[in-house]
């Protein structure tokens, strides 16, 4: 059975579900970031989900990462898979911006997360959510 790592329930808000994903909204206004997370228990590597689970992983993290760099006209995507603090199979997908606060450097450990407000949340998440019915993808609300 799938269960959130309690890391990444403490971090993020819920945006929605994807065929095989939870999509989150990592709680750090400092940058557009979302993560994608299988709803596959007990998975810690890509290479541990069967060949159409790593697709359709591949498949949501592509157009969501177009979604995102069109919607927050990013200069570039930094999408990465770690797991060394959180061993739950998870995609970060983070939009970078010339000059933003850790460029040229990655974001992982630099300064302290800014919080969003509850608008600035509500913001990302209604735009994230058009973006992602304009892409095609399967999304689930509820």
């Amino acid at each position: 059975m799938f269960v959130l790592d309690e890391r990444l329930q403490q971090d993020t808000c819920w945006l929605a579900d994807l065929p095989l994903c939870r999509v989150l909204l990592m709680n750090d206004a400092r940058y557009p970031w979302l993560i994608l997370v299988p709803r596959v228990a007990a998975v810690s590597e890509v290479f541990e989900l069967d060949e159409a689970q790593q697709h359709q992983l591949w498949d949501e993290s592509r157009l969501l990462a177009q979604a995102m760099q069109g919607v927050f006209a990013a200069d570039k995507m930094n999408i990465a898979t770690l797991g060394n603090v959180v061993r739950q199979l998870h995609m970060h997908l983070v939009v970078r911006v010339e000059g933003d606060e850790s460029w040229p450097a990655p974001v992982w450990g630099r300064g302290a997360a800014v919080p969003y407000s509850e608008s600035g949340q509500d913001a990302v998440r209604k735009q994230m959510l058009q973006a992602l019915e304009r892409s095609g993808l399967e999304v689930a609300l509820a």
